[in-house]
């Protein structure tokens, strides 16, 4: 069973709003604990660390610098 990365909501005046992945800490196909720090992303001028919600192999969906939406998947661990 594979869970979500997401986007977190880092603007409460624009919840859909974009932000991008600054910069992954773990490399896609790393094993991940849970509560690991995995990336960090920006926006609307805010940082934010991404942790892994679960254990498993980390699987990028977005590529750094890349532009996503906030709330949207970021990665998959399997």
């Amino acid at each position: 069973m594979s869970v979500d990365v997401l986007f977190p909501v880092l603007s409460e005046k624009d919840p859909e709003g974009e932000g991008v992945i600054g910069t992954w800490f773990a490399r896609d196909g790393e094993t991940v604990a849970a509560g690991q720090l995995i990336a960090e992303v920006q926006a609307d001028k805010v940082a934010a660390d991404v942790e892994a919600p679960a254990a498993g192999v980390l699987r990028h969906r977005i590529a750094e610098e890349a532009v996503s939406q906030q709330g949207a998947v970021i990665a998959v661990i399997e």
